[in-house]
């Protein structure tokens, strides 16, 4: 793999191999030596170019002159910075969750036409990965450097305290938003940012790993891995918790998103026509929940796209990418995996019927944001910038999900927390409610094997392209010429920076904010922008590949690839304790496009050196150790705001604290103790709340009474009240909770018994008890986490609808609320046990 400055400069200096005539030359810039002033130095109008070596740049020298008084001085203010000359503007795509075979433009049977459009007006990059989950490859792309190299080598949600695991962004590692910022660029960043720890999301920040702390002067989107796009709970403008859907019924982000930037591209065309701008555009499609608008499912239903199974639509999509010339003629199509799916002449009817309506409600989804993204396109259109606009086009941040599980699920909440529904369940109670604001849906597995066609598995998994492989494309008028064109050349995510830098003339800085930054990762893609090099060996050669213990490394044009030892969704399944000892892998690329044929057995010491190359490669960017658990990664302690605490107090009204900086109260003994005063006419309303809809418990009072319910993943509510309201007055209410498993300790151990067990709930009013009853099973996990935790009010969803809409203020006073939660411990002879049991437990080591 290039990696450091030197290769990224001399691939600046190669420009016969970079430019297609004397006119990309003028187009493209030349990385600047030295600050260049344009117009009359120390006017108001003067604007400097910088040498981008020291970022922020230094402070420009007065060249005035300074007397006694004001008329005996000649003011002499510093230049404006702005990039260099014939830089381009940078609109930066990246879709979520699209599998390789999914939109038209790959050979997909999902109408894209924006995705098209970038296509046909520029170059189709067909051999392109990311690193097949989504923190890491945003993380890479925003940085120019392997996912585990800046922190990111899983989610924010499942942080471990590893260098290239902690999901915090180093401050040598400086974002592209910082760099080109710094270099007069006004930087913005619309939709989803999975990027800020998820320890770091509280009002009380830092907020130095937000947008807004990357280098973006302006945030509009979610924080976290995904969000309702009806009512999102994690909704952002800069740092500020927004709720714009609040009395809006038909509202929705997708829709949102693009309004809000095309409404600043306007406003920044009118204010300051001149200035470059880069827009980093990331909706939440096609991530569940699948949350289309019904005329967008009513119009891909009609297509009738996906009656035929999932079989027949994978042989449709590769025939379609052979037609398109966007995978080899000799590309085979990888087998079906019969041991881990039916084939779909092998399903019942009920079954096919809700298969069907899953994958109709997808291809809305991602239907539907792909033409957002089109009317964010027709701006710049509108706008006159199309010309000198490069427009990269990333569908998807890694391969179609498989994360609904063998049946998909109407919550992926419950997916998450091991519950899976049956489908007669589904097709009586959730069916017609697909993809509105009463699911949190995603479609069976199979159907996203079959988007990631022609390759094998999906996201999750680094070791196979199914999970890394992801369409691209790129385009800009001014500069790329062969419009339509197509590239095979082996590219990364980490290689999006690289390319930019080169384009916009602007180099890699040496330091930032005073601190020496580490070395761009990848190489610069520029080079595949002429025709006549359209077939020129890719410039990348190596890369590794991991996630979550599954591992791969690439080298021209061959990959050795780990066994896959466990499938996408069995997401709270014992995992082999070393991912080490993984089997491997070996496919040659020039003659298998697809890893078709293992040919481990022909070539072991091929095999053996490209073994030794992932360990090197590994050890450089910070990839071990490899950790092989998932589900359980999520709920280990980290250093938010409430870490080492037990005790949590509150009063009056507080709202918006997220899942993360909130009191986890899963897996283990609590109380919850309300010191409330009521008016002589009554009180109704919330007194705390975490979670929604979708899953979290309730504390409130219903016309007076107090109510204390857990809303078990929207499938089944468990429900302690009062019969008797309370009368005017201060009043203590209480929820005490024993819990009977022994806690997250057993994690430590890869056992999972510890977690999600049942336990007693009393509800007492002013000392006595009014409700008590058991709760067989509880929550293992984790609440809704795209809702808040909120004292005083409910935001996002209610925990139940048929109670109470949002925000349902509590109407009388809260004078104190106090969280007190008492953790399973165990003991020297749990801890015995554990160690006996501890075993394989792979659930596809048979």
């Amino acid at each position: 793999m290039a990696t450091g400055q030197t290769k990224v400069a001399r691939t600046l200096t190669i420009a016969s191999s970079l430019l297609l005539g004397a006119a990309l030359c003028a187009l493209v810039p030349a990385g600047t030596a030295a600050q260049q002033i344009t117009g009359t130095p120390g006017s108001p109008t003067a604007t400097v170019t910088v040498n981008g070596s020291q970022l922020p740049a230094p402070p420009q020298k007065f060249g005035g002159k300074i007397g006694r008084n004001a008329a005996q001085s000649t003011p002499y203010w510093p230049a404006r910075i702005e990039p260099p000359k014939g830089a381009p503007n940078i609109l930066l795509i990246m879709t979520d969750d699209v599998g390789f075979g999914a939109p038209s433009t790959f050979g997909g049977v999902i109408p894209t036409p924006a995705l098209d459009y970038v296509a046909q007006n520029g170059l189709r990059y067909t051999n392109f990965h990311s690193t097949a989950l989504c923190s890491p490859t945003r993380a890479a792309l925003l940085t120019g450097r392997n996912h585990h190299s800046v922190g990111f080598g899983v989610i924010s949600e499942g942080a471990t305290g590893y260098p290239g695991y902690d999901t915090i962004i180093p401050k040598n590692k400086a974002t592209i938003g910082t760099i080109l910022k710094d270099n007069g660029y006004v930087t913005a960043w619309f939709g989803k940012d999975h990027n800020t720890p998820a320890f770091q999301t509280s009002v009380a920040g830092p907020f130095d790993q937000w947008p807004t702390g990357m280098g973006f002067d302006y945030f509009y989107g979610f924080v976290g891995g995904d969000t309702n796009q009806w009512e999102p709970g994690n909704l952002y403008r800069d740092t500020t918790l927004i709720h714009p859907y609040v009395g809006h019924p038909g509202w929705n982000l997708t829709t949102a998103e693009a309004d809000d930037a095309i409404s600043y591209m306007k406003r920044l065309d009118e204010v300051a026509p001149r200035e470059k701008w880069f827009i980093y555009y990331a909706p939440g499609g096609t991530h569940a929940p699948h949350d289309p608008t019904p005329e967008w499912v009513s119009k891909v239903t009609a297509m009738h796209l996906f009656d035929k199974g999932w079989n027949a639509l994978r042989q449709q999509i590769f025939e379609n990418q052979k037609k398109l010339g966007v995978i080899p003629q000799n590309a085979k199509l990888t087998p079906w995996p019969d041991k881990l799916f039916q084939r779909w002449d092998q399903l019942t009817p009920d079954q096919k019927k809700l298969y069907i309506r899953q994958a109709n409600v997808y291809a809305a989804y991602l239907a539907y944001t792909d033409h957002e993204i089109g009317r964010v396109i027709d701006e710049v259109k509108r706008e006159g910038k199309l010309d000198n606009t490069l427009i990269i086009y990333i569908s998807g941040d890694n391969g179609s999900s498989a994360e609904g599980g063998l049946d998909g699920t109407p919550n992926e909440v419950a997916l998450f927390n091991g519950v899976r529904l049956p489908v007669k369940a589904q097709l009586a109670h959730f069916y017609d409610a697909w993809g509105t604001d009463q699911t949190y849906a995603h479609m069976a597995a199979p159907w996203a094997w079959a988007f990631d066609t022609p390759f094998s598995w999906t996201k999750q998994v680094a070791s196979h392209f199914g999970g890394t492989k992801q369409g691209m494309a790129m385009s800009w008028p001014a500069a790329i010429k062969d419009r339509g064109g197509v590239r095979w050349q082996f590219h990364h995510v980490i290689d999006i920076v690289p390319t930019i830098l080169q384009v916009t003339g602007i180099k890699a800085p040496d330091y930032v904010n005073g601190i020496k930054q580490a070395p761009i990762e990848g190489v610069s893609m520029a080079y595949t922008f002429p025709k006549a090099d359209a077939d020129v060996p890719s410039h990348h050669h190596t890369q590794y590949f991991e996630m979550m213990g599954d591992h791969a490394i690439y080298h021209d044009g061959w990959i050795a690839s780990t066994k896959v030892m466990r499938p996408p969704w069995a997401l709270l399944t014992k995992v082999n304790a070393d991912p080490a000892n993984y089997p491997w892998e070996l496919y040659d690329l020039k003659d298998d496009w697809t890893q078709y044929d293992d040919v481990a057995a022909k070539y072991p010491k091929k095999l053996a050196a490209m073994e030794q190359l992932f360990w090197k490669e590994a050890q450089k960017y910070q990839v071990l150790p490899l950790d092989a658990t998932v589900g359980s990664r999520m709920i280990v302690p980290k250093p938010s705001i409430t870490a080492g605490r037990s005790v949590f107090t509150y009063s009056g009204e507080l709202t918006g604290v997220q899942m993360s900086d909130a009191p986890n109260i899963l897996d283990a003994s609590y109380s919850i103790k309300a010191e409330i005063e009521i008016p002589k006419d009554g009180a109704e309303g919330v007194i705390v709340t975490e979670g929604g809809r979708f899953g979290g418990y309730g504390f409130y009072l219903l016309k007076n009474k107090p109510v204390f319910l857990w809303n078990l993943l929207n499938f089944k509510r468990v429900r302690w009240e009062s019969d008797k309201p309370l009368s005017p007055g201060m009043h203590t209410l209480e929820f005490e909770f024993k819990y009977d498993g022994l806690g997250m300790g057993t994690l430590a151990f890869n056992d999972l018994s510890g977690i999600g067990r049942g336990g007693t709930g009393t509800l007492k009013v002013d000392g006595a008890v009014v409700s008590t009853q058991q709760m067989a099973q509880t929550l293992p996990l984790t609440v809704s986490w795209e809702e808040s935790f909120d004292v005083g009010a409910d935001t996002g969803t209610p925990v139940d609808d048929q109670d109470y809409q949002v925000p349902f203020r509590f109407t009388g006073k809260l004078d104190k609320l106090t969280i007190t939660i008492d953790r399973p411990k165990l003991s020297p002879a749990d801890i015995a046990k554990l160690k006996a049991a501890q075993g394989d437990g792979n659930p596809m080591s048979e």
